[in-house]
């Protein structure tokens, strides 16, 4: 008997604008002590499906239209709000996707971890914290007696999602559901969460429902797959299945958005354009007297005309050192030269004229683009602060960028609230192409969005590439982005140079034992 049986769901939200029918017939059910991983971009239907279950839809305006979940012989969609309260947190508990903004930032973790118990009338509150205590061990928290007493802030992504599975386990759950659970964490981190919600599910015998969009990422751990696609179910089945013998065409193209391939063939003939030299970025705290060495004696060269990957992990240096190249942030030691300037000599009006020939994509387009500025307005700024066109000029000069980062001419008066992701990292990567630059550096492009998205994204990249004769940092922590478009790799640990070399020699080869760990959390493996 299933542990959790959905028929024939159906969610629809009603505004002024009109309906918007979010799940249309979805069924599927998660087996007891089983995984099922529910797959699907953004805006697909998923995390609605799950929410729902629960009533965690805003009524109005969502509706449920029809359907039934049946978990131990109740019909959760007909459940009132009291007796869902009843099941929320003690029989199904759920893991948010950001745990930053799920966790009280005024409450001490272990004042979060208990409450649940103390709510449901588990255990007093000693017995509650004594088991709150067991299960940051048992979920990897080194230290949990002082993790108890911590604030959210106090630690890393990963350790916060640790604390939400804590959090989610503690009432002893038959039903566990995660949405999302390691979108925003580290290669490393991910697998590492991966693999203990695998444990924690063989271990306490529970039911699990994944929620992603990457099916890598749900490949090694998942029992059975379902596909969703503009609220549909269009397929579903065991991994092996889904991974051999794909039949529907959006599964196909998921499976095909996979970073893979061979990585491009390292040219030697290519001239040094960038070179850091013994360079250093110091941040002063102040809880210590000693210094954050965020970039810690780093000597690096960029040839023109390639790609190089930066790899590393969050806190390992990666973005600073990209700033750093650009002098967006000041400098403590060494010299970075572009095309034999000092980038650190130069005079505000010298640097100015540089900024022309050295660009940089953020990893967040929502932050970094203007929400007052249309896409015109947002294309026009650099054309016209550096004098590339006139007022004349201005209309064809964006037409040709819109084109060129495949955003119709249509979208020129929207703003950026009006975009999705993609688009939105679309918009950025026309601003910053907007002087024609030589030298690009690009600082997580991809990550926050929809593996075909991000493919898209990838082969965009490539393709400008080419075109402009571009030269680019890539940052990324993921290293199968990086196989895929780097000439060569770098690799960034607690700030120091732990390896560079060409794409090719630095997978098939690792020296360091921190790239071997990175190669290794690759997820997928399985599916290869």
């Amino acid at each position: 008997m299933s542990l959790l049986n959905v028929n024939d769901l159906s969610v629809s939200f009603v505004t002024r604008n009109g309906t918007t029918h979010a799940v249309q017939n979805v069924s599927f059910t998660v087996e007891p002590k089983s995984i099922t991983a529910i797959i699907g971009e953004s805006g697909s239907g998923k995390s609605v499906s799950c929410y729902a279950l629960l009533g965690l839809i805003p009524q109005p305006p969502g509706r449920i239209d029809s359907g039934t979940a049946e978990f131990e012989g109740h019909d959760l969609l007909q459940l009132s709000e009291r007796e869902l309260r009843g099941i929320r947190g003690s029989d199904i508990a759920m893991i948010f996707q950001d745990p930053m903004t799920c966790l009280n930032p005024y409450m001490r973790i272990g004042e979060q971890l208990i409450e649940p118990l103390l709510v449901h009338g588990v255990a007093d509150k000693e017995t509650a914290t004594a088991r709150a205590t067991a299960l940051l061990d048992e979920v990897g928290i080194r230290n949990p007696e002082s993790a108890m007493n911590a604030y959210p802030f106090e630690f890393s992504g990963g350790m916060r999602q640790r604390v939400m599975i804590a959090m989610a386990l503690i009432t002893e759950p038959k039903l566990l559901i995660a949405d999302e659970p390691t979108t925003a964490l580290d290669v490393t981190i991910q697998a590492q969460i991966l693999q203990l919600i695998k444990s924690l599910q063989d271990k306490r015998d529970i039911g699990v429902l994944f929620i992603s969009h990457d099916l890598a990422v749900v490949s090694d751990i998942a029992d059975q797959i379902v596909v969703m696609e503009k609220g549909h179910v269009v397929e579903q089945g065991a991994p092996a299945d889904i991974f051999s013998n794909a039949q529907h065409p959006y599964t196909q193209k998921l499976l095909a958005a996979i970073p893979s391939g061979e990585p491009p063939e390292a040219d030697t003939s290519r001239a040094p354009l960038i070179t850091a030299s013994n360079l250093k970025t110091y941040f002063t705290s102040e809880n210590s007297d000693e210094p954050i060495k965020a970039v810690d004696d780093v000597s690096l060269t960029i040839n023109r005309g390639e790609v190089l990957g930066l790899v590393g992990e969050s806190g390992s240096g990666k973005s600073t050192f990209g700033r750093s190249l650009l002098r967006l942030t000041p400098i403590t030691d060494g010299s970075v030269e572009f095309d034999g300037l000092n980038v650190g000599e130069l005079d505000k009006g010298s640097l100015k004229t540089l900024r022309r020939r050295m660009q940089m994509i953020f990893q967040d387009p929502y932050a970094s683009l203007n929400p007052r500025m249309t896409v015109y307005d947002t294309l026009a700024e650099p054309l016209l602060l550096h004098k590339i066109v006139d007022r004349a000029g201005l209309d064809g000069a964006i037409k040709s960028l819109m084109d060129n980062v495949g955003l119709s001419r249509a979208f020129a008066k929207k703003y950026p609230h009006e975009f999705s992701g993609g688009q939105r990292q679309r918009i950025a990567i026309g601003r910053a192409l907007a002087t024609k630059p030589e030298f690009i550096v690009a600082d997580e492009p991809v990550s926050a969005l929809d593996v075909t998205i991000q493919a898209q994204i990838l082969d965009l990249l490539k393709d400008l590439k080419d075109e402009y004769g571009l030269t680019m940092l890539f940052v990324s922590h993921d290293l199968a982005v990086i196989r895929q478009i780097a000439d060569r790799v770098a690799v960034l640990y607690h700030g120091k140079l732990e390896e560079v070399g060409d794409t090719a020699s630095v997978f098939n080869n690792p020296s360091s034992d921190y790239t071997q760990r990175l190669l290794a959390a690759i997820p997928g493996k399985s599916a290869a």
